[in-house]
Parts: structure tokens; C-alpha cells; sequence
């Protein structure tokens, strides 16, 4: 990867607009095109086409794009600037097939992969979580199997739904049975609510998963998740793929399939911030569906998700 520029193309500042009218991309973030090359692009995938339950989560990239108009430059809780050290952009959207989910999929991948091709890492925003399949396609090509770390309050390792393989509920079965998971380091974080069975738990441990449950918070502690979260991923390469569902419908109620008994939205931001000085080579934010938001609730969740895996990868990358 090359080094970061000295001083990144940097988001609009306050007296260049009111935020209200800034441009409609990520933090008013300059636009791929605009910067001669990105340490980070940030890229939407307006895809819902494997969603089991609510759908709309095809409208999330720009959702969470209007949530993140607030952000600042400074993050005071990582003493980071992500955009500061690290050249960041916004890549639009990638346009996939809403018919045809085995195209969609690898369009997908084909896309990832041109934006990654110099080197870049990737910030997803969904979509719904079919799309972290293609999105490990590609970085397994590169890396390997590599650890994935996965907050959400189901385990999407599922087989099928009406016999498709392809739904936002099997992308980490089908990422498994392909190679593309480090089956010693990989987790769930922010596991609750009903099962079809308890061989839905005893087939993820096979698949390659521990699991964090939402009750661990209460019980043990941010602290405590975060010590084994870093415990299990180790050294190697960690995907990070963040369904916004992880946290309770308090703090997102505009998603596909909310499950009471969730994170805060402090609780899941802390745990993050607990990935400085690991490998991340890439993230998702997933399933954001606006039409059941409520004051933009779920999509400033979101964003400051986003915002602090820009400042983990900021932080990673100075070293």
C-alpha cells in the first residue's frame, strides 16, 4: 500500500456551507473521482434482494450518507482524525442486478475488487448482509482465510431460505464452506433471540464461529467482550461486518429483522474501538432500512460506526 498523503483532500469545513447543503457523500467527503487515489474508499451497495423479512434496506447508503452530515474531523474518544491521516473518499454506489441475486453477487465482488485494486481498503455501507459474501470473495483472494468479526443479532449462518443459498441470512455458511473464514478466529458479537433449534448453534461452531451473546454485555462488561474479542482474533487479517440490528431497536428500529434485548449504541462503539492495533482489512455496515427509521435514529447509529472504523483503520495505519 502506498503512504498516505501529507495532508488528505479533506471534508468540507464548516464555513464552506451549512452541513445541511453539503454534497450528499459520506461525511462530505470528497468523491473518488476528485482525489488521484484513496487509502480508504467508502462505497454503498443499494442491494436488498435477499432479505427474508422487511425489506428496504436497498435505500441505506444514502440513508446512512444523510446521517453522517454531522460528523467532525476529530475523534476525541481515539484521539484520531480519520480523515486527516488517511486519504478517505466516497465511491458512490455500486449498481447490481435487484433481480438476479448470483449476478448482484458477482458484480459485487468484481466491484470491490477494482476499488481494492491499488490497494485500497473498503467501508461498505448496505444493503443487506448478502453483500459481505462477494465482499470476502475478494479479500480472501488477497488474504487469505481471514478472521471475520460479526456483530449482529443473528448468526446468517443458516443453509437456505425456501432453497436459495443466496440470502442475507447464509452469506457466512457459504463464505465457511468456500475457505474464505479463519475458522480458529472468527465471532459473533450481539447474538439474542429465538432459534429454529439448538443445531443452529451446535452447525456455527463447526462453521467456524465462538459467539458473543448481548447478555454477555450486562453480565460481564464492554471490557470483558473486548478482551475476548481481541483474544480470539489474533494476529491475522480481521474482516469486520457490522449488521446495524446488533444493537437494540431502542437505538435502530429502522432494520429488516430488529430483535429486542440488543447493544446500546455506546456499548457497540466502545467494542470497536477495541479493534486499534489489529489487522483490519475491511468492513461492512449492513441493513439499514430508512422507511422504519424514526428521526434518523438508525442512520446516525450508523454512521458513527462507520466513522469509528475510518478512525480505527486511521489508527492502524500510522502505526
Amino acid at each position: 500500500m502506498e503512504t498516505p498523503r501529507e495532508h488528505p483532500d479533506r471534508p468540507r469545513r464548516r464555513h464552506e456551507g451549512p452541513r445541511y447543503g453539503g454534497p450528499a457523500t459520506f461525511a462530505r467527503l470528497p468523491r473518488l473521482d476528485e482525489v488521484s487515489r484513496a487509502d480508504v474508499a467508502v462505497v454503498g451497495i443499494p442491494f436488498d434482494s435477499g432479505v427474508s423479512y422487511r425489506p428496504g434496506a436497498r435505500f441505506g447508503p444514502g440513508h446512512v450518507r444523510a446521517g453522517s452530515k454531522l460528523l467532525r474531523p476529530y475523534n476525541p474518544a481515539l484521539d484520531a482524525m480519520p480523515f486527516g491521516t488517511q486519504q478517505v473518499a466516497d465511491a458512490g454506489d455500486l449498481g447490481v442486478n435487484p433481480f438476479d441475486i448470483e449476478e448482484a453477487i458477482g458484480t459485487i465482488d468484481a466491484g470491490i475488487s477494482a476499488l481494492r485494486a491499488d490497494g485500497a481498503q473498503v467501508l461498505t455501507l448496505g444493503g443487506d448482509h448478502t453483500v459481505a459474501l462477494p465482499i470476502l470473495r475478494s479479500v480472501a483472494r488477497d488474504h487469505g482465510p481471514v478472521a471475520v468479526l460479526h456483530f449482529d443479532a443473528h448468526l446468517d449462518t443458516w443453509d437456505t431460505y425456501f432453497g436459495a443459498p443466496y440470502t442475507h441470512g447464509t452469506p457466512f455458511r457459504r463464505a465457511s464452506e468456500e475457505g474464505l473464514i479463519d475458522l480458529e478466529r472468527s465471532m459473533h458479537v450481539g447474538i439474542r433471540g429465538p432459534l429454529y433449534s439448538k443445531q443452529d448453534l451446535e452447525d456455527d461452531a463447526v462453521l467456524g464461529f465462538q459467539v458473543v451473546r448481548s447478555d454477555d454485555y450486562e453480565v460481564d462488561g464492554v471490557a470483558s467482550v473486548v478482551e475476548r474479542m481481541r483474544r480470539r482474533l489474533g494476529d491475522g487479517p480481521v474482516y469486520v461486518s457490522v449488521d446495524i440490528d446488533v444493537l437494540d431497536p431502542a437505538h435502530a428500529p429502522g432494520t429488516g429483522t430488529p430483535e429486542a434485548g440488543g447493544l446500546t449504541s455506546r456499548e457497540l462503539l466502545n467494542t470497536l474501538r477495541g479493534l486499534v492495533g489489529l489487522d483490519v482489512v475491511g468492513a461492512d455496515v449492513v441493513e439499514v432500512s430508512p422507511a422504519y427509521d424514526h428521526a434518523e435514529l438508525t442512520a446516525i447509529a450508523a454512521s458513527h460506526v462507520a466513522y469509528e472504523l475510518l478512525s480505527v483503520l486511521a489508527l492502524n495505519r500510522a502505526g
